[in-house]
C-alpha cells in the first residue's frame, strides 16, 4: 500500500485541550452562556480566575507575554480550568476574542454539582486536565529557567553529574540553536537503543519541515527565522515522551524517534504536532506571522536501521508537503 494519512480513533487523535462530545454536551448543559464580540478580553494576565471557560463557537488568543508566542484555540476547546481544581488562581495569559466567541462558563459550584451528578464523565475530564497541567506546568518552568543564566549553570552541572558526561560531550551532541541533540546526539542514541527499549512497545519515527522556511527568512529577517526554530523545537520536544529522541538534523528538519503501542498513538504524536505548530503567532515588524509544518511518519521494523528508517519517512513527508504542507502523512508498515 502506498503512504497515506490513516486515519485514527476519535479518542487517539483528539488533542489535549479538546472535549469529548459528552464532556462539551454535559458542559453546555450547566455551564452559563456568554457572547463575546472581536476583540473582547475575556480575563487579563495576573486576574484572580473564578471559573472554566468552553468555547463553542470562534476562536481565542491566549497571550502569555514575556517573548512567549501567543496560541489561539478553537470550538470544543476549554481554557482556564485550573481554578476549579485549587481555587482562586491566578491567570497567566490574556485570553482575547478572535471575531465572535460563544462560549460556555463553569464556575465552582456548577463544577461540583457536575462532579456529584456525572462521577464518570468528570474524572475522565479531570485525570487528561491533570495530566496536560502537570505538563504545561512543566514548560512554564523550563522557560523560567532558561531565563536565569546562573541557575541554568546549577541545573547543568547537576545534569552533568548525574549523565557523568562531560561538558565537551554535551556541546558536541547538542544543537546550539534549539536546544535539542543534533546528529551526533542521535547516532549516540542509537548506539544504546536496544539497552532503553520498552516492553510492548515499537520504534516509529517522525519528521517534521517548517514549510515555506525561506520565505520566513527572506521577509521577516533570521532573528525571526531562529525564533520560529526554536518553538517548533519546543513542539517537537513537547510531543516526546521520557523514552524517545527529539533532534534537529539541520537547517528546518527536525526528528521525533519514538516508542509507541501502535500506529494510533504514532498518528496522534503527529497531529499534536501539526496542530500545536499551527496555533502559535509570532510578532514581527510587519504584522503577525503564522507557521506550518510537514510531518511524515512510520512504524520502524526493529530489524533494519536508521538509514532505511529516514529514506522510508522523508518520502511520506514529501507527499505531506507535496499536498500543500500543514498536514501529516503516515506510511503504511510492516513490522
Amino acid at each position: 500500500m502506498s503512504a497515506t494519512e490513516s486515519a485514527a480513533p476519535p479518542q487517539a487523535r483528539r488533542l489535549p485541550r479538546h472535549l469529548s462530545e459528552a464532556e462539551a454536551a454535559l458542559f453546555a448543559r450547566n455551564g452559563v452562556g456568554r457572547d463575546v464580540r472581536p476583540g473582547d478580553i475575556i480575563f487579563r494576565r495576573g486576574e484572580l480566575g473564578r471559573a472554566m471557560f468552553v468555547i463553542e463557537e470562534g476562536e481565542v488568543r491566549l497571550e502569555f507575554g514575556d517573548g512567549l508566542p501567543d496560541k489561539i484555540i478553537g470550538p470544543r476547546e476549554y481554557f482556564g480550568e485550573l481554578v476549579l481544581f485549587i481555587g482562586s488562581h491566578t491567570r497567566v495569559a490574556n485570553a482575547v476574542a478572535i471575531g465572535s466567541v460563544a462560549l460556555r462558563i463553569v464556575d465552582q459550584d456548577a463544577f461540583d454539582a457536575l462532579v456529584e451528578s456525572d462521577p464518570a464523565i468528570l474524572a475522565q475530564f479531570m485525570r487528561r486536565s491533570f495530566s496536560y497541567l502537570v505538563a504545561s506546568e512543566q514548560q512554564l518552568i523550563q522557560r523560567l529557567k532558561r531565563r536565569n543564566e546562573d541557575l541554568m549553570v546549577t541545573l547543568d552541572s547537576l545534569q552533568h553529574a548525574r549523565s557523568q558526561l562531560s561538558v565537551a560531550q554535551q556541546l558536541v551532541s547538542t544543537d546550539e540553536l534549539s536546544g535539542l541533540c543534533n546528529r551526533r546526539g542521535l547516532y549516540r542514541f542509537l548506539d544504546h537503543l536496544e539497552e532503553q527499549r520498552l516492553p510492548g512497545t515499537v520504534l516509529a519515527l517522525l519528521l517534521v519541515d517548517l514549510d515555506r522556511f525561506k520565505l520566513i527568512n527572506d521577509r521577516h529577517g533570521h532573528l525571526v527565522g531562529d525564533q520560529v526554530l526554536r518553538a517548533i523545537a519546543e513542539e517537537v520536544q513537547n510531543a516526546a515522551s521520557i523514552a524517545d529522541m527529539p533532534c534537529r538534523l539541520g537547517g528546518d528538519e527536525f526528528a521525533l524517534l519514538m516508542q509507541v503501542t501502535g500506529e494510533d498513538e504514532l498518528i496522534a504524536r503527529a497531529t499534536q504536532v501539526v496542530h500545536a505548530i499551527r496555533a502559535l503567532r509570532f510578532p514581527t515588524g510587519n504584522g503577525e506571522l503564522t507557521v506550518t509544518v510537514s510531518v511524515g511518519g512510520r512504524l520502524c521494523a526493529a530489524d533494519a536501521g536508521w538509514a532505511a528508517w529516514y529514506s522510508d519517512v522523508d518520502a511520506a513527508l514529501y507527499q505531506a508537503k507535496g499536498r500543500g504542507g500543514d498536514s501529516c502523512c503516515i506510511a503504511d508498515h510492516h513490522v
